[in-house]
C-alpha cells in the first residue's frame, strides 16, 4: 500500500512590508504587494499562473507498506508489527513565478531564478520516515542595494526559501515541522488537505534584503530558524480584512521587543490586529498564550468594562493596527470574546 502525504509553504509579500529605497517600485505602482493568500488551497499550479504568490515549497512525498518479512530491494527496512516500510520517496518541489514590473502602459517581465531543491536523505525508523525539503530562490528583477559584507553592493535580489520536514507513519499519520525560514516575505503553511495550519511570526525585510545570498542562504552555508505562530480563527481573518481595507486607514503602531501594548486592569477602547511579530498573553503573572499576525486583541475590555483582562507583551518586535472601537461590529466582537478563553490552561485555549 502507498501513502502519499504533504505539506506546503506559500510564500507572499503583505502590504507595505518592504522598506527603504526598493519600497519606491511597489508605491508608484511599478510593483505590486500580494493579496492574502485562501485559507485552503485547491490548486497550486492555478494560484501561481495568476501571479497570487512569490514561490512555494511543496513537500509531497511517499512510503509503500507490505505486511510481509521480505525487504525492499534487498536492503532490510526497520518494521511495526507485521506491517513494513517497503519503499519510500519525494514526488514534489519548489515553484516560483515570473516577477512583472509596469510602467505606465508597458510591462517588463523577468523570469525567477529557482534555486535546485534541497531533498535529504530520509530519516527511517521503525514506523515511520522523515523528509526534509529546502525551496526558493530569488526574483528575476533586480534589486541594487548595498550590503555589509563582500561583495558590499548587490544587485540581484536576495533570496527567499523555507526548509519543511514531514514524517510520515505506516498507520497513515502525517507531522511537519518548519525548520528553516528566509526571514521574508511571509510564509504560509499549509497541511496534507490543504488548509491553512501556520504562519511565519515575524518577517524582517531589512536583515534579508542585507544578508540573503550566497553563503548565508541554505545553498551556502547557512538557515535562518523559522519563529511560526498558530493560524488565527476565521472570524478574526474576516474582521482583519474588514479593519484594513474598510472606512478610514487605521493607525500603526510599533512595539519593541520586551514591551507591553497593554496592562492588565488599566483602562483601554482600542482594538488591535497584529500585523507583524509574537504577542505573549499574560494573566496575573502566568503566560497563557503567544499570537502571530492576524490575532485580533483587545475585545475583551471593550465588551467588559473598559479594562483590559490581560498584559500584552511583545516577543519580538511588532506591529499593530489600531481600530476605534466604534468602526467594529459588536455581535462580532461578543462571538470572537467566546474563543479567547486565556483564563484556561494554553493547551485548552481556542485563540
Amino acid at each position: 500500500m502507498k501513502i502519499e502525504r504533504v505539506v506546503t509553504s506559500i510564500s507572499w509579500i503583505p502590504s507595505e512590508a518592504i522598506k527603504g529605497a526598493l519600497k519606491v517600485p511597489f508605491e508608484v505602482g511599478m510593483a505590486h504587494y500580494d493579496d492574502p493568500l485562501p485559507d485552503v488551497i485547491h490548486d497550486l499550479e492555478s494560484l501561481r499562473a495568476a501571479d497570487k504568490f512569490r514561490f512555494a515549497n511543496e513537500l509531497r512525498a511517499w512510503i509503500e507498506i507490505e505486511d510481509s518479512s521480505e525487504g525492499w530491494g534487498g536492503r532490510s527496512l526497520p518494521s511495526r508489527g507485521d506491517s513494513r516500510i517497503t519503499g519510500f520517496g519525494y514526488s514534489g518541489g519548489g515553484q516560483i513565478g515570473s516577477t512583472t514590473l509596469r510602467l505606465g502602459s508597458k510591462e517588463m517581465t523577468f523570469a525567477a531564478a529557482a534555486y535546485p531543491t534541497i531533498q535529504r536523505d530520509p530519516e527511517v525508523g521503525p514506523n515511520y520516515v522523515k523528509f526534509v525539503q529546502t525551496a526558493g530562490g530569488r526574483t528575476g528583477a533586480p534589486a541594487p542595494r548595498p550590503v555589509p559584507h563582500p561583495p558590499f553592493f548587490q544587485i540581484s535580489a536576495p533570496t527567499a526559501w523555507t526548509t519543511l520536514n514531514l514524517t510520515i507513519y505506516s498507520d497513515g499519520r502525517s507531522e511537519f515541522e518548519v525548520t528553516g525560514a528566509s526571514p521574508f516575505p511571509r510564509h504560509w503553511i499549509y497541511d496534507h488537505e490543504g488548509k491553512l495550519a501556520a504562519k511565519s511570526g515575524l518577517i524582517d525585510f531589512k536583515d534579508w534584503s542585507k544578508h540573503a545570498f550566497g553563503e548565508r542562504t541554505p545553498w551556502g552555508a547557512e538557515d535562518s530558524p523559522a519563529l511560526v505562530t498558530a493560524v488565527e480563527t476565521a472570524l478574526e481573518r474576516e474582521l482583519s480584512f474588514l479593519i484594513m481595507r474598510a472606512g478610514k486607514k487605521p493607525e500603526k503602531r510599533k512595539i519593541k521587543a520586551g514591551k507591553a501594548l497593554t496592562e492588565q486592569g488599566q483602562e483601554g477602547n482600542e482594538l488591535y490586529l497584529l500585523l507583524d511579530g509574537v504577542l505573549q498573553v499574560d494573566v496575573d503573572g502566568n503566560v497563557l498564550a503567544e499570537l502571530g499576525p492576524g490575532a485580533i486583541l483587545g475585545e475583551r475590555a471593550l465588551l467588559e468594562g473598559g479594562r483590559r483582562t490581560a498584559t500584552l507583551r511583545a516577543l519580538t518586535k511588532c506591529t499593530v493596527a489600531v481600530a476605534a472601537a466604534e468602526n467594529v461590529n459588536r455581535a462580532a466582537l461578543e462571538e470572537l470574546a467566546k474563543t479567547h478563553r486565556r483564563e484556561e490552561p494554553a493547551d485548552e485555549q481556542q485563540t
